[in-house]
C-alpha cells in the first residue's frame, strides 16, 4: 500500500486560496474549542528542529502534535550532522524514511527548507527563516478572523522593520478581497522588493491594497495595529544608529487614536517603551496574548493540513 503524501508549508505562496481559508477556518475552530477530542496524527512522529530561540512557536507545533496524537522527536541547533559536514539533502534523504513530518526554524532562507522538503512522504513546516514566518500569519488570519469574524474588507496597519513577519502577512492579506495593508517601515529596513511586488500582485487581483511608506504621517483609518519588536530573530541592523531611525515607528496611544484602530497585535516578545508603549501593549485593545495562544490553535491546523485533512466542515 503506497504511504500517503505529505503538504509542505514553507511559504505562503505553498497554499491556494481554498488552502489558505481552510487553514485559518480550522484555526479559529480549534480556537473556540471545537474539535478537542480528534487524534489526526495518531501513529505520526513529527521532529521538531529549531536552530533558533523560540518560545511560542516551539511550544505550539509541540503541544499541537502531542494533542493531535502525534509522538515527538526534538533536535536542538547542535543534534544534527550536518554539524559535522553531512549535506541538508542526504539529512533530509534520511529523516523522511523515519519522520512524517518536520517542523523548523533556521535563521536561513526558504532554500534551505526547499532542501529538507525533498519528499513527499515527510511534510516540511516553515516555523521561521529569514525570509518569511508563514505560520506567524496563519495565526494573524486566525486571530482577526475571530476578532471580526472575517478577514475580507479589513484594514492593517504594520509599523516597523519589513521584517519575515511582514512580508508573511503581506503574502497572505493580500490574498483577501477589498483588505488593505499599509505598511510603515523605517528607511533602509522595508519589505524586500520580491515579497511587495507578489502582494502587490495578489492585491491587484483581489480589489486589495498593499502601501508602504517610510514615515508615519497621515496615518490612515484601520482596524488594526500591528507591530513587532525592533530587534528580531536573524535580523541585521545596518548602522549604528538604528535605534534613532527606528524610534518614529513607535506606537503608543496617540498612533492608536490616530488610525481608529480597535485592535493592537503584536507577534511578542514585546520590548515596552521601543517598538510600543506599555499602555498600548497592556491595555484594552491588545490582542497580542490572544494572539499568542491561536498560535497553538493555527499550529494545530498547520499540521493537520500538511497530514492531508479532508475539508469537510
Amino acid at each position: 500500500m503506497a504511504e500517503p503524501a505529505r503538504r509542505h508549508l514553507i511559504s505562503i505562496n505553498d497554499l491556494d486560496d481554498e488552502d489558505l481559508r481552510w487553514i485559518v477556518g480550522r484555526g479559529v475552530e480549534y480556537a473556540l474549542g471545537h474539535r478537542t477530542d480528534e487524534r489526526p496524527l495518531r501513529d505520526s512522529v513529527a521532529g521538531i528542529l529549531f536552530r533558533k530561540t523560540s518560545t511560542r512557536t516551539r511550544t505550539s507545533f509541540s503541544a499541537g502534535a502531542l494533542r493531535l496524537g502525534a509522538k515527538l522527536i526534538n533536535y536542538g541547533p547542535g543534534d544534527l550532522q550536518e554539524n559535522t559536514g553531512e549535506t541538508i539533502e542526504d539529512t533530509a534523504a534520511v529523516l523522511s524514511k523515519m519522520l512524517d513530518m518536520l517542523v523548523v526554524r533556521t535563521s536561513g532562507g526558504e532554500a534551505e527548507l526547499r532542501a529538507y522538503a525533498v519528499s513527499r512522504r515527510m511534510a516540511v513546516i516553515n516555523a521561521m527563516c529569514a525570509d518569511e514566518h508563514p505560520t506567524q500569519a496563519l495565526a494573524d488570519l486566525t486571530t482577526l478572523t475571530q476578532r471580526f469574524g472575517r478577514v475580507e474588507g479589513l484594514r492593517v496597519l504594520y509599523v516597523g522593520e519589513g521584517n519575515n513577519t511582514a512580508s508573511a502577512l503581506a503574502l497572505a492579506l493580500s490574498r483577501y478581497t477589498d483588505t488593505a495593508l499599509y505598511l510603515r517601515t523605517p528607511t533602509g529596513y522595508g519589505l524586500e522588493q520580491r515579497f511587495l511586488d507578489r502582494a502587490e500582485l495578489n492585491a491587484k487581483r483581489n480589489g486589495a491594497l498593499v502601501e508602504e511608506r517610510h514615515d508615519m504621517a497621515a496615518l490612515p483609518v484601520v482596524d488594526a495595529v500591528y507591530t513587532t519588536r525592533w530587534q528580531t530573530t536573524g535580523t541585521v541592523k545596518h548602522t549604528e544608529d538604528w535605534r534613532e531611525v527606528f524610534a518614529p515607528f513607535h506606537v503608543d496611544e496617540a498612533v492608536m487614536a490616530a488610525s481608529g484602530a480597535k485592535v493592537f497585535l503584536h507577534d511578542l516578545p514585546a520590548h515596552r517603551g521601543e517598538e510600543v508603549a506599555a499602555e498600548v501593549l497592556d491595555g484594552p485593545a491588545s490582542l497580542a496574548f490572544t494572539l499568542a495562544e491561536n498560535k497553538y490553535h493555527s499550529a494545530r491546523a498547520v499540521l493537520e493540513w500538511c497530514a492531508g485533512p479532508v475539508r469537510d466542515a
